[in-house]
């Protein structure tokens, strides 16, 4: 066991980045006004299974079909891209239908173990410790469920206003990660 202080808090910030759970407030209010109750434990949970499966067997799926790890990640840094263009410029480029309940399937996948989680997870794995990692998962995961609880009280304190600033900032810092995890993979692919 290699516990790092630093990289569990610099995998906990890129993967805050990434799962953008206050960037979510207002999809999440919204899905709580349409089904009503929305199962926060059980959508953290869910989550924090679907990203600590993914680091361990990722890996192993994608050899399956094979894909290497670097493509699957300079595949990931456009995903990451296109998610911090929605940030930042607040558009919408992924359309999904409008979900009938608010537990596993819009919160837990793709909201928050989403396709862009699962590439940073391992992208991670290959520049920090696996324990790290899943330290960096259970921080997030025990933010988000605290998010996912009191998202109305949020969307109240920071007003439509501070959400947008928060999800601009968080924007810049996704297109950020996303453009070195492009260069260090696109130079791993052709050397």
């Amino acid at each position: 066991m290699n516990f790092d202080f630093k990289e569990i808090i610099t995998a906990s910030l890129i993967l805050f980045a990434v799962i953008d759970i206050i960037g979510s407030i207002p999809i999440i209010v919204d899905l709580r006004k349409k089904v009503g109750h929305i199962e926060s434990e059980k959508a953290s949970i869910v989550a924090a299974i679907l990203m600590v499966m993914f680091l361990f067997v990722g890996e192993e799926i994608l050899s399956l079909i094979g894909i290497d790890v670097n493509s699957f990640a300079v595949a990931g840094a456009f995903i990451l891209f296109f998610l911090a263009l929605e940030m930042i410029l607040g558009i919408q480029l992924y359309k999904d239908d409008a979900p009938e309940t608010a537990s596993i399937v819009p919160l837990a996948f793709p909201l928050i173990a989403g396709a862009g989680t699962m590439t940073t997870l391992l992208s991670l794995r290959s520049e920090y410790e696996t324990v790290n990692i899943i330290c960096a998962i259970v921080i997030n995961v025990v933010f988000v469920y605290l998010v996912l609880k009191s998202s109305g009280k949020i969307e109240k304190v920071l007003g439509s206003q501070g959400i947008n600033v928060i999800r601009k900032i968080f924007g810049v810092i996704l297109l950020a990660i996303a453009v070195k995890l492009f260069a260090t993979n696109i130079q791993n692919l052709f050397s």
